[in-house]
């Protein structure tokens, strides 16, 4: 048989194509894991034929084209590759990694096999296989020889081995490839990398850097280099430095055919170029008038002079010199040119270094060369350029310039030049219009030959590109320049504008709609609003999404991945931001997530690891999230007030409420055996104003104010964390990192952009959203029921009981570090009942500051559970009795609980909590208690008793008592006076030398705190506390294995739960029930009420 002709495929061979063809399918399977994740309705029915033909076409496009007399050799030789192939191996296996495109092209032969006479290689098949050797060298992300850095190399497209994957997971990395975890380090998709432009290895250096920033972030700056694809002057295989270029290699071959110069004729040039004396570099440029050997030689200047013409391109946008009228001095004429294109000046900016050049080109030329002045090389970014003087420019636009039309020759000013010229285009356009009337041909369109031109929307994807390419880069040009680089927006509305002058306004208005956020296809937002504030997990949405997609036929939800990119924009860790000065001891990256709560833990070598699981937000990153959500509340307030930015000078002052409470067991069994208690605690704040001090003002300004600052709504978590509210240790590392930020930002401040500037803004903290026995562990005093009664004052329970109202507030956080010291020193030899009572309480270290305040939930709380016990002792008659027996209490309670449960519809409660307290206290509460007591006197001493507590009441609770209760606030001393004397006479045998903390706290400070801060109850815990059903919904919805990440999704879904951006989007669609019905009915039930004449009226979404 001759070599290299076809022949018929045996059975075996026939079966082992089969067998290649079947593994080849599923190593597209494994290779395109995401494509394969998709749902089963967004497929293509080709999309596995689709992926191998675009992988053959990227490899066969760097072929050269066959001769004939080749045609059936290489079909010849591919074939006895594919066929000779063993049965488990696929196509990149068959060819081999190393140097596979050069293999494959060869027909799976090498290059010295193949050359020969008819057998030639395509030249530019040996530098692309070069170029890839060379790329096999190189790190990926430093761009570093692998062979310098110690260590093994990385496949950069390759999955985590099991030492990282294990390594990253106890640091809460939960990536499994490679590419996802440099997206987050370096910031930088190799998801698109190209075998034939990217090296395929990262080195070890790289991988250090990665597993020491946990998979999250780096701590050290890595400038990832741009990789370009091979060119002729490619500086990876043709390197400038001597010290780069490769020894040892064979000297490439000259192209055939090529003239050469003599030897004599090559020194005459020699000798001619080094009598010119200048030690300059040199360098050829090739004259097209001249042969295609001669290589006459210019300068450096010269050529640096056509690099930049040929970076900026402004020759048909800019005026030349030559257009003046008049012969000016030269350094007039350097004064008005830029320094750039040599051009008269457009759109003049002027550099630190007082040089002047267009706008346009000195853009280009920072962009392509560095940010240096081209004219002195000093340092000039973008951001430095700023306007020459207004006199300057008066200069330059009346220059007289020459009109270039031959007929016209008219001297015009620079700043009428343009329409000038413009009236002269547009005679010449009327009068090429008027003879183009006369021809028909010229409406015909153009075909020089071959098949008919096709429509556009029967061209391949490929094909379309190619034909619209033209109009996509003006169309980007015009959105980088007009509208902030947003090309969706300026498509849509060219799409949308063209529909409204083709009078087909149903899909114009449908097009709109969705544009505006609503119609049929829902926002983002909506979609993402909808999950959180249902509960739904993600099976559960995706199952609603393709219910809903399959009955109506239409997309109304967004699918998953599209929920998730909108997440990132509301989670923190999204918007840039800068600190001045910078925080000490805190990170200056800003795009920071969900971090491990022990990331600063300071432990020594003893320590034992701590045994909780606990995930946050950094606390500035959370801030900055927190301000961001509320961008439009802001400006709109500085709107109302009519504050210009010109008067908002002084920055914005940011008012904070700290809260942190523990939520209790929130075990959930799972399994045999019984339950294991498991707390948790959760740390949140609240923005509850933003102020600024305007120009000319005396007071600050208050632009925003919480609406509801007690509602779940508005208190975001910050910290969530398994671990005991009574474990003072464990309580104090968690929350140490969070203290350590939270000083930091006090004597800072931040630097973000709002309403497209850059504005200013300080914090100021107040934690006051904690119940007793959590100001108690943050303060380190002593367990409520110690002797000194009170976390305001220093006096004892005796002493509260004996003067109940008269009292102040005269504890601070700095004293009881001071009165810490001496606990812990004992300076003066005293005895643990004298040092007990010197530093009044105080055992252990104060770890964070709290706000001297009353915590209004918890007062009401607190007092509802006295007067449940006073209800009991009236009941049972205790004034008349010593010591009663536990068996007679209980007979209280349970005729006091009857009676609750009869009259008010009260269940008894095993623990106080506020919807049973705010029912108990009211006047019908003590109605019904009083049917139980006997003597009349005690009757009206109760019912007096709650009528006081009820006038009392408003002032701690409501959100601002001057103006919601000012009569109450006005009477508060007397009614207190007047408490105070019935709990010391009627009920003297429950009040005799004791007092409850809430009681004292009630009668003693409350009037002191409301002429401090205004409110007492605008600064409750109440949010922190609602948002404790919360944390069990959301980890119901997000069940998952790990309590790592479980802690994460909990944490996540909460902080979106309450963004004020969804909530706006939940208010503007809350009415969207009925439209969604109408939406999804069939196309039959459509057509039924068209034919009835029935009209629906459904909102817009």
């Amino acid at each position: 048989m001759r070599r290299g002709a076809p022949r018929e495929p045996t059975p075996a061979e026939t079966g082992k194509t089969r067998a290649l063809a079947d593994t080849m399918e599923e190593g597209t399977l494994e290779t395109y894991a995401p494509r394969c994740s998709m749902p089963a309705e967004l497929h293509h029915p080709y999309s596995k034929f689709s992926d191998w033909k675009f992988k053959l076409f990227r490899v066969r496009s760097m072929e050269r084209a066959p001769l004939p007399g080749e045609m059936q050799l290489e079909r010849g030789a591919l074939s006895d590759v594919v066929a000779s192939a063993p049965l488990g191996e696929t196509v990149g296996d068959v060819v081999g990694l190393p140097g596979s495109v050069m293999k494959l092209c060869l027909g799976g032969k090498s290059k010295e096999n193949i050359e020969g006479p008819g057998k030639r290689v395509d030249l530019k098949l040996q530098e692309m296989d070069t170029h890839m050797n060379h790329l096999r060298c190189l790190c990926r992300l430093c761009g570093g020889a692998l062979r310098k850095a110690k260590g093994p190399e990385h496949e950069v497209q390759g999955l985590l081995d099991e030492a990282s994957r294990s390594a990253l997971r106890r640091m809460g990395c939960k990536a499994t490839s490679w590419p996802e975890v440099i997206l987050k380090v370096f910031k930088v998709d190799v998801a698109g990398d190209m075998e034939v432009v990217h090296p395929p290895f990262f080195c070890q250096r790289c991988w250090t850097l990665a597993m020491r920033g946990g998979g999250f972030c780096s701590f050290s700056r890595t400038h990832v280099p741009e990789w370009r694809p091979h060119t002729t002057l490619c500086l990876l295989c043709h390197p400038k430095k001597p010290s780069l270029q490769r020894r040892g290699r064979k000297r490439r071959k000259p192209t055939r055919g090529a003239q050469r110069l003599a030897k004599r004729s090559k020194w005459d040039l020699q000798d001619n170029a080094a009598t010119v004396g200048e030690k300059r570099a040199w360098r050829t440029v090739i004259d097209p008038h001249q042969g295609p050997g001669l290589r006459p030689w210019v300068r450096s200047s010269v050529q640096r002079a056509q690099w930049v013409k040929n970076i900026t391109l402004c020759q048909k946008e800019h005026l030349s010199a030559r257009l003046l009228s008049e012969d000016l001095p030269v350094d007039f004429l350097s004064s008005v040119t830029c320094q750039v294109c040599d051009h008269l000046l457009s759109e003049p900016v002027q550099s630190p270094c007082r040089h002047l050049f267009c706008r346009s080109c000195i853009a280009k030329y920072i962009y392509s060369l560095g940010p240096h002045c081209p004219a002195c090389t000093l340092p000039c970014g973008p951001a430095d350029l700023t306007a020459p003087a207004k006199g300057f420019l008066g200069v330059l636009h009346s220059l007289p310039l020459l009109c270039p039309r031959e007929s016209c020759g008219e001297r015009v000013r620079l700043d009428s030049f343009r329409a000038h010229c413009l009236g002269h285009h547009l005679e010449e356009v009327d009068g090429d219009h008027k003879s183009a009337e006369n021809c028909l041909d010229n409406f015909l369109p153009v075909n020089k030959g071959g098949r008919p031109r096709q429509h556009l929307l029967s061209l391949t994807r490929r094909a379309q590109k190619h034909r619209l390419r033209d109009l996509k880069t003006q169309v980007k040009v015009f959105a980088e320049k007009e509208e902030g680089g947003d090309t969706k927006s300026v498509c849509l509305t060219l799409f949308l504008l063209a529909l409204r002058a083709g009078n087909e306004h149903r899909q114009a208005d449908e097009l709109e709609a969705m544009m505006q956020g609503r119609g049929f296809g829902l926002h983002p937002a909506v979609c993402l609003a909808i999950r959180v504030n249902t509960f739904l997990s993600c099976s559960q949405y995706h199952k609603m999404y393709r219910t809903v997609k399959a009955t109506s036929g239409r997309q109304i939800f967004q699918p998953l991945h599209t929920l998730r990119a909108a997440e990132k924009e509301l989670l923190p860790g999204y918007h840039p931001f800068e600190w001045q000065p910078a925080l000490k001891s805190v990170s200056t990256s800003c795009h920071v997530g969900i971090i491990d709560g022990l990331s600063g833990w300071v432990a020594s070598v003893d320590d034992s690891p701590a045994d909780t699981v606990t995930r946050r937000f950094r606390y500035d990153v959370a801030l900055v999230s927190a301000l961001k959500d509320l961008e439009e509340d802001i400006m709109e307030g500085l709107r109302e007030r009519g504050l210009e930015d010109s008067a908002c000078t002084s920055g914005f002052s940011v008012m904070i409420k700290e809260s942190c409470d523990g939520m209790g067991d929130v075990s959930e069994k799972h399994g045999g055996g019984p339950a294991v208690p498991e707390k948790a605690v959760r740390f949140s704040f609240t923005i509850m104003s933003v102020s600024i001090q305007a120009e000319g003002e005396d007071e600050a300004i208050t632009i925003f104010r919480e609406p509801k600052p007690n509602s779940e709504m508005s208190c975001k978590p910050l910290c969530l964390m398994f671990v005991d509210e009574s474990d003072h240790e464990t309580l104090t590392g968690v929350l140490g990192p969070v203290v350590a930020e939270r000083n930091a930002m006090k004597h800072s401040r931040l630097i973000l952009s709002v309403g497209g500037l850059s504005r200013s803004f300080r914090f100021h903290f107040r934690g006051t959203g904690y119940d007793e026995k959590m100001v108690r562990e943050m303060e380190g005093l002593e367990a409520s029921g110690s002797t000194y009664i009170c976390t305001l004052c220093d006096s004892t329970r005796a002493e509260a009981s004996q003067n109940m109202t008269l009292h102040s507030v005269t504890r601070s956080h700095d004293e009881n570090l001071e009165r810490y010291e001496l606990w812990r020193t004992n300076p003066h030899s005293e005895s643990a009942e004298e040092l007990r009572d010197r530093v009044k309480g105080v055992s252990a270290k104060p770890f964070m500051e709290t706000q001297p305040t009353l915590d209004a939930l918890h007062c009401d709380i607190g007092n509802a559970t006295e007067f449940y016990k006073i209800f009991q002792d009236e009941i049972g008659e205790v004034y008349h009795k010593t010591n009663p027996s536990r068996e007679q209490r209980r007979s209280w309670r349970a005729a006091l609980d009857k009676q609750l449960r009869k009259k008010m519809k009260l269940k008894p409660v095993m623990r106080m909590n506020g919807n049973y307290a705010r029912k108990l206290m009211t006047r019908e509460a003590v109605e019904a208690v009083c049917e139980l007591v006997r003597s009349e006197e005690r009757q009206e001493a109760l019912r007096e008793l709650m009528g006081l507590y009820i006038q009392m009441k408003p002032v701690w609770r409501s959100t601002c008592p001057a103006k919601e209760c000012p009569d109450q606030l006005c009477r508060y001393s007397f009614n207190s006076q007047r408490f105070a004397e019935l709990l010391s006479t009627v009920f003297k045998y429950r009040y005799d030398g004791k007092i409850t903390n809430y009681l004292h706290k009630t009668l003693a400070h409350v009037p002191e705190i409301v002429e401090r801060d205004g409110s007492i109850g605008a600064w409750a815990s109440e949010g922190n506390e609602s948002g404790n059903k919360l944390f069990r919904r959301f980890r119901k919805m997000n069940a998952r294995q790990s309590k790592t990440f479980e802690l994460e999704d909990v944490l996540k879904h909460h902080w979106l739960y309450t963004s004020k951006y969804l909530q706006k989007f939940m208010e503007a669609h809350k009415n969207s029930a009925k439209a969604l019905q109408a939406t999804i009915d069939t196309v039959e039930s459509q057509e039924t009420q068209e034919d009835a004449d029935m009209s629906l009226d459904v909102p817009d979404f």
